[in-house]
């Protein structure tokens, strides 16, 4: 099954070399699940041709917001209402799944509580999945016909389940907790607060249940569809 990876956000050039650009940690998390993928650096406005070039789709994270002005923000929207229609599944993380729910008629916006980074809990229905988190911006509203399936105090839509058409989650599976703290490195000096980056890298040792997100990643794009 190829995979579709529609980039929209650049590693920090100092963290690349060592530990690879988003679509490579994305290759490394799902290796062994079947997967061949392929590459389009949306971010620099390159676009499939068509929502079959590949079998599903899976947006990265960005530091860009949803709600910016850029180029390629808009064809990205009506890309993802394409795949929609056409039933072609697409997986979001971070960024990808504020985009997402911001296509799809939901709202995303700075959210007032602040940044979460750093190996945070999610509760999927019960389960506790601990994940790596970067993020300030929320979906602070889902759209209608998406379904909540993990939350926290911190982040009531941490993960929406479209149907068979999308899976989108909040929280970075791919971000291994070296790389949490390159980005605190490299960009989280004056971006978030001191206090917030002390109780992230006091967690970077704890073990996170990246592969058991991997897992339902893998098991969504691999779900029978008409």
């Amino acid at each position: 099954m190829r995979i579709g990876i529609l980039q929209t956000g650049l590693a920090p050039e100092a963290l690349a070399p060592e530990m690879g650009d988003y679509p490579d940690m994305f290759a490394r998390l799902l290796d062994g699940h079947g997967f061949s993928f392929q590459t389009w650096k949306v971010v620099e406005e390159e676009f499939p041709s068509s929502v079959h070039d590949a079998d599903g789709w899976l947006i990265t994270g960005s530091r860009h917001g949803v709600y910016e002005d850029h180029p390629w923000i808009p064809p990205l929207e009506q890309f993802i209402r394409d795949a929609f229609a056409a039933r072609v599944p697409v997986v979001g993380i971070c960024f990808g799944h504020q985009i997402v729910a911001q296509a799809m008629g939901g709202k995303v916006e700075r959210y007032a509580g602040g940044w979460a980074v750093g190996a945070t809990e999610y509760d999927f229905g019960g389960e506790m999945l601990r994940l790596n988190a970067w993020h300030r911006d929320q979906v602070v509203k889902a759209p209608a016909g998406a379904t909540v399936i993990a939350s926290n105090d911190f982040c009531a839509n941490a993960a929406l389940l479209y149907d068979d058409r999308a899976l989108t989650v909040q929280a970075h599976p791919e971000f291994r907790p070296e790389f949490v703290d390159g980005l605190m490195r490299t960009r989280g000096k004056g971006l978030v607060p001191d206090e917030v980056m002390a109780e992230a890298a006091a967690k970077l040792d704890l073990p996170i249940q990246d592969k058991t997100m991997a897992g339902r990643i893998a098991a969504f794009f691999k779900e029978p569809r008409a």
